[in-house]
């Protein structure tokens, strides 16, 4: 399934496969880049750019009440010749439930530091309408 939500010249967005957090994405710098300090001023600006976008949309598509941005890139180095990539997680954050196309979504750790094991499977049907939700509200 294509999950791509939105792009720029340095970044795309994809709607991740957990959706435990409704509008769950990873933004990630489309070229090989190790380093957050690596990053260009170029890219930064850019990046900033989708955050203004990001946010606003995902608060009107769905009621967000505030977001978790991190860079993690911990799993590269699990592997034997490790390749890390610049990207970032983005976690909507809501303070009530949300129903959306039938299917509940509730952030039982609101206000808290986010569960990384908490997981949500949804069908290809809702992660494509989530997709559409967001893109309309970009």
């Amino acid at each position: 399934m294509d999950t791509l939500i939105y792009q720029t010249k340095f970044w795309k967005i994809d709607l991740s496969d957990n959706q435990y957090y409704l509008g769950r994405c990873y933004v990630s710098l489309k070229r090989q880049c190790p380093a957050l300090s690596q990053l260009t001023k170029e890219e930064m600006l850019d990046f900033f750019e989708i955050a203004k976008k990001l946010e606003p949309a995902l608060k009107k598509a769905f009621g967000s009440t505030m977001f978790n941005w991190t860079c993690l890139m911990n799993n590269a180095y699990k592997s034997e010749n490790p390749k890390p990539q610049v990207h970032f997680h983005f976690k909507p954050r809501y303070n009530h439930k949300v129903n959306f196309e039938g299917e509940v979504f509730e952030d039982k750790e609101f206000a808290h530091h986010y569960d990384h094991k908490a997981k949500k499977e949804v069908s290809e049907e809702i992660m494509r309408k989530i997709i559409e939700k967001i893109k309309a509200n970009m």
